[in-house]
């Protein structure tokens, strides 16, 4: 045995003492995986850190687990905290991790700030189906979609990479989840800048504020903490038709109060108000009857609005757009941008209203019409319409006279003179009446012949007794015609004296009929006669020139003998007597004698 072998006792203490030091080197690690220890770094080779957790070996750290974007690797000999994921791996070295060792003491902190449902700080740094993923000092959390901003980001790129608040909604370290809310704090520091905003405002404030966002109808600003309305009406004192001709999302803007609302925090801005009413003093500036020049805004169905200046606008109603184009879409006179010259008709200052008219800075045709023709003046048009009251006919000056129905013919009626014309046709009329203030012509068509029966009219009069022909038997009586053409009417009641005969069935169509004029209207060519009113006329004559029934006499025999008479004066009268006879007057009956006798010694002669 050699000087340095070992004696057996010796050795065999040896491996005692080995033993013992390999059992206080394992002493305390049996819970050491999945804890968290502090180490050294003792090099840097490659993608890994050589760390010394104080164990029988080393164990290595990727260099992208001490940092996220552009860190620089750590330092040899800088103390580091490591995750023991595995005591020994199959090479002897053990398996650390910085980032699970970061995560498990970021969970140690967010834990105790959900507890406290405080706020955490922490990082958007990628994008994931849904929503995003946040960095919270080494703990990954999802951010949904919903719970990026208070109204909802099309592009939140702008938001990636940048520190940020988050409220914690829910953690589950079992699972390793964590959900947070960026719009949770949002809200709350808004509420909080909202009520000291509300509390200091009033109305007329001036305020600076952010175009957040635009709608048809305006656009929101933010106020700094709460949101303000800035109505379309209130952008500018000229017309806006949409806020993007005026406003820009992310444009910096001076607005007043104008009215708020402490309870449900809804606030109305505006711009125009910042700025002086145009409409101070309107109606010095825009006398009514005074001309100006404009220019067309906005066209509507029932007409157009001119700018005179800068926030001041009139409307042109339609009917003030053109003389003689009536019922016609005012985008058919005008368009939007043209200049225009127009004349102030009315001015309301406190409804913010201008009347302007068109039509007064031209001609008025009606006025040159009336200059140029006089009433029965003839002239000459074509037929623009045909409607049921009669013919429209065009004139010079581009308008329109119309011939009534009353007014085409003499002898036909309405419709029956319409069927004579058709729209195109060149017609001849002449001027009955021109009406300015209306704007109407009336214009005739029988008038340019003489009536007919004019003369026929004249020779007839009331109480004139005639001869007529039936003309049509009717339920209400007869109608007939009198001298060839004028007609009249016999009512039911007038056909005869007695009740019994008042029948127009008696009579037939052609029939010849003497009958008494009971009324006459030239104008209407109305004309009433009576078969009864001449039959009362004859038995007064009767009884007056044959005596009476007082004498003697009976009614039969008065009326025979005048009946009598009448046929011998038929008899040796001509045969071409006239129709129309003279009218019969009520003579006051003879005074009848006292008795036969008395009579008939009248009668003879004294024979002394």
């Amino acid at each position: 045995m050699s000087e340095t072998a070992m004696s057996e006792p010796a050795l065999a203490a040896a491996t005692e003492d080995f033993a013992a030091l390999l059992e206080e080197s394992f002493h305390g690690n049996d819970g050491i995986e999945g804890a968290v220890i502090k180490g050294t770094v003792l090099s840097v080779e490659g993608d890994f850190a050589l760390v010394d957790v104080g164990l029988k070996s080393e164990g290595r750290v990727p260099l992208r687990e001490f940092g996220r974007g552009n860190e620089d690797a750590p330092a040899v000999g800088e103390a580091v905290d490591v995750f023991v994921e595995r005591y020994e791996d199959k090479d002897g070295l053990i398996l650390l991790s910085r980032d699970k060792a970061r995560r498990e003491e970021a969970w140690d902190v967010l834990e105790k700030q959900f507890d406290q449902t405080n706020a955490v700080q922490g990082v958007i740094f990628g994008r994931v189906k849904g929503g995003f993923t946040v960095d919270l000092n080494g703990a990954v959390a999802f951010l949904p979609g919903s719970q990026v901003d208070i109204r909802p980001v099309r592009d939140a790129n702008h938001l990636m990479g940048e520190p940020h608040d988050f409220q914690i909604l829910k953690m589950d370290r079992a699972r390793g989840n964590i959900v947070v809310s960026r719009r949770a704090v949002l809200e709350e520091t808004r509420a909080a800048e909202r009520s000291k905003l509300m509390e200091n405002m009033s109305e007329g404030q001036v305020l600076e504020g952010v175009v957040k966002n635009i709608t048809d109808y305006g656009a929101f600003v933010d106020l700094g903490g709460v949101d303000g309305l800035l109505h379309v009406t209130d952008i500018s004192w000229k017309r806006v038709n949409h806020p993007t001709e005026a406003l820009s999302v992310g444009q910096t803007v001076n607005v007043q109060v104008i009215r708020f609302n402490v309870e449900t925090q809804r606030i109305s801005l505006g711009m125009k108000q910042l700025e002086t009413d145009p409409w101070d003093g309107v109606s010095v500036k825009y006398p009514v009857g005074t001309k100006f020049n404009g220019r067309v805004t906005n066209i509507t169905d029932y007409g157009a609005f001119v700018e005179l200046e800068a926030g001041v606008e009139g409307l042109v109603h339609v009917s003030e757009m053109s003389w003689t184009k009536k019922n016609v879409h005012p985008g058919k006179i005008v368009s939007t941008s043209q200049e225009v010259e127009v004349m102030i008709l009315d001015v309301d200052p406190e409804k913010r209203r201008i009347s302007l008219g068109l039509k007064q800075c031209m001609d008025n045709p009606w006025t040159a019409f009336e200059g140029k023709f006089e009433v029965d003046t003839l002239v000459e048009g074509e037929i623009k319409n045909i409607t049921e009251f009669g013919l429209f006919v065009g004139l010079d000056g581009d308008i329109d006279g119309m011939v009534h129905l009353s007014d085409l013919s003499w002898d036909k009626d309405g419709e029956a003179a319409v069927a004579d014309f058709k729209k195109g046709d060149i017609v001849k009329a002449k001027i009955l009446d021109v009406d300015i203030e209306k704007e109407r012509i009336s214009l005739g068509v029988k008038q340019l012949t003489e009536d007919p029966y004019a003369e026929a009219m004249g020779a007839l009069k009331r109480g004139q007794i005639v001869t007529c022909v039936v003309k049509a038997v009717l339920d209400a009586g007869l109608e007939v015609t009198i001298n060839e053409g004028v007609t009249g009417f016999i009512k039911k009641n007038e056909i005869a004296k007695e009740r019994s005969e008042q029948r127009p069935d008696r009579f037939a169509v052609g029939e010849k009929v003497d009958a008494r004029i009971t009324a006459l209207d030239a104008k209407t060519r109305k004309l009433q006669l009576s078969i009864k009113a001449r039959e009362v006329a004859e038995e007064k004559e009767a009884m007056a020139e044959y005596g009476s029934t007082d004498s003697g006499a009976s009614l039969g025999d008065i009326l025979g003998a005048a009946l009598k008479r009448k046929q011998g004066d038929d008899d040796d009268g001509p045969d071409d007597e006239p129709v129309a006879k003279e009218p019969v007057a009520d003579e006051p009956v003879a005074d009848e004698p006292e008795s036969k006798e008395s009579a008939e010694s009248e009668e003879k002669p004294d024979a002394s």
